[in-house]
C-alpha cells in the first residue's frame, strides 16, 4: 500500500452478516480474451487517478476490450472493498495493499495466482510474499515500497561525518552531533505515537532480526530481538534526540528543509518532493540504507494486483495484469507514476538503472521484509502501535511493553 492508510476490519463480521463463506464460489473462466468485454477495475489512491491514461493505452492495443477504472480513496477502500465482496460484485481487477490481503483470500473471494504466468523469479521476494496466504498465492506484485534513511549531507559535515551512518551506534552518534555540533533542533525524526508508528519502527525491529508474527503464525513481540529494537527506538525519545509528539498533519519535510529535524525515515515519493518543493536543497541532501544491527533490513511494502474469483473476463483481467506486471508497462508505470516497479527486470535500464538514489532503494528492497499475511493484521498492529507510544511517552519499559503486546497478539493470529 502506498503511504498507508488503515481502517478497522471488518470483513470476518460481514462475511457472516452476508453468507460468505471461506471457499467462496467461483464464476468459472467465462468470457475468453479475444472476445468484446468491459473489464472493471479499481485502483487506490494516486494510483486510481493515473492508472486510466494506462488503460487507455492498453486498449488501443486491445480495442476489443473497454477497461473501465474505477479511483478510490485509500480512506474508503478497505470499507468498499468488504462491501463488495459481501454482495457479490467486486471488480475484475483491484489493486490490494498487504495488510488486506489475508482477510480477502481468507473470505475465499480472490482467483489464485496462475504461477505459469506469473513466475515468482521475476518479482522482489519481499513482494511475491504479500501475496502468498494459506499455502496459495492469490496477488500479483504491482509495485513496491520500502524505506531508507534521508539525511543532510551539509550538515553532516558540520557535525564531523562524510558518510552516512551504517550501524545503531553510528545513527545514535551522528543524531547527537547534528544537535551538539551542528546546532539542529532534533537529530532525527521517528514517530511516537499514533497510526502506523509500527512502520516507523520496523527498520529497528527488522535489522535487529525481530518479527511481530511469525511465517507460521505465532507472536514473537516479546523475543530479545524485537525489546532490543523497542529499546534502542525509544533512546531517540529519552535522550530527546526526536520529538515526543506532533501534531496532526506533521510535514517532515519543512522541518528537514530548515535543518531543525537533519534526518528521517521514509520511502521514494519523498525524494521528487524534495527536488520539487525544496530547489535550495540541491546537493545538501541523500539517502543511504537502513543502519544495520544484526543487518540493514527495511520494510516492504506496496500494492499487489487481485482477479475476483467470481470475475467472467478472467482471461482478459489476466492479461491486463500480465500487461501491468511485466517489464516494459512497470517502466511505463514507474514514469507515469514514480512508483518503484515489483518486476526486478524494470530495474536494468534507464533511470531506474541510472540515478544513485534509486539504485539505494533497489538495494534495500533486495533485504527487505514483509509483514506475515494475517486475516487480522490490522489489529494486529495497533497493539504494537500502542506498545511502541508506552516506550517513547515514558509509561512502560520495553520489556513490559513487549509482554503486553504478545499477550493481546495471541489470540489474533492464525
Amino acid at each position: 500500500m502506498h503511504r498507508t492508510a488503515r481502517t478497522a476490519s471488518a470483513a470476518t463480521a460481514l462475511a457472516v452478516a452476508f453468507g460468505i463463506t471461506a471457499c467462496g464460489s467461483s464464476g468459472g473462466e467465462g468470457v475468453t480474451a479475444d472476445k468484446k468485454q468491459t473489464l472493471t477495475v479499481w485502483a487506490m489512491g494516486a494510483e486510481g487517478e493515473k492508472l486510466a491514461d494506462v488503460a487507455a493505452v492498453y486498449q488501443k492495443a486491445n480495442p476489443h476490450i473497454t477497461v473501465k477504472v474505477t479511483p478510490v480513496g485509500w480512506d474508503v477502500a478497505h470499507q468498499k472493498l468488504v462491501s463488495a465482496a459481501a454482495a457479490g460484485n467486486l471488480p475484475d481487477v483491484a489493486q490490494m495493499g498487504g495488510s488486506y490481503m489475508g482477510e480477502f483470500a481468507e473470505l475465499g473471494v480472490l482467483e489464485p495466482v496462475d504461477t505459469s504466468v506469473f513466475k515468482k523469479d521475476d518479482f522482489f521476494p519481499a513482494a511475491w510474499k504479500q501475496g502468498e496466504t494459506n499455502g496459495g498465492v492469490y496477488g500479483v506484485p504491482w509495485y513496491v515500497d520500502t524505506r531508507v534513511l534521508y539525511y543532510r549531507t551539509d550538515l553532516a559535515e558540520k557535525a564531523g561525518a562524510d558518510k552516512a551512518p551504517a550501524t545503531w551506534q553510528e545513527l545514535r552518534e551522528l543524531a547527537t552531533a547534528y544537535q551538539d555540533k551542528a546546532g539542529t533542533k532534533w537529530g532525527i525524526y521517528i514517530q511516537g505515537s499514533g497510526l502506523d508508528t509500527v512502520q516507523s519502527w520496523y527498520p529497528f525491529l527488522y535489522s535487529a532480526g525481530g518479527e511481530i508474527v511469525t511465517d507460521d503464525g505465532k507472536a514473537v513481540v516479546d523475543s530479545p530481538a524485537s525489546v532490543r529494537a523497542l529499546t534502542e527506538y525509544g533512546t531517540y525519545f529519552d535522550k530527546g534526540l526526536t520529538k515526543k509528539n506532533v501534531a496532526p498533519g506533521y510535514e517532515v519535510l519543512k522541518d528537514f528543509n530548515t535543518g531543525d529535524v537533519p534526518m528521517f525515515f521514509s520511502g521514494p515519493w519523498i525524494m521528487s518532493l524534495i527536488n520539487d518543493g525544496y530547489p535550495d536543497l540541491k546537493d545538501k541532501w541523500g539517502v543511504a540504507k537502513i543502519p544495520a544491527d544484526k543487518g540493514s533490513v527495511s520494510m516492504a511494502g506496496g500494492s499487489s494486483l487481485v482477479i475476483s474469483k467470481d470475475s467472467e473476463h478472467k482471461a482478459a483481467a489476466k492479461d491486463f495484469v500480465k500487461y501491468l506486471t511485466g517489464t516494459e508497462g512497470q517502466k511505463d508505470w514507474f514514469t507515469r507514476s514514480s512508483d518503484l516497479p515489483a518486476n526486478t527486470s524494470a530495474w536494468d535500464s534507464g533511470k531506474l538503472a541510472d540515478d544513485a538514489g534509486l539504485r539505494v532503494f533497489r538495494e534495500q528492497m533486495e533485504s527487505s521484509k514483509a509483514s506475515p499475511v494475517q486475516p487480522k493484521w490490522t489489529e494486529i498492529s495497533s497493539k504494537v502501535d500502542d506498545a511502541i507510544a508506552s516506550v517513547t511517552q515514558g509509561k512502560a519499559s520495553p520489556q513490559d511493553a513487549a509482554e503486553k503486546a504478545q499477550s493481546e497478539i495471541e489470540g489474533l493470529v492464525e
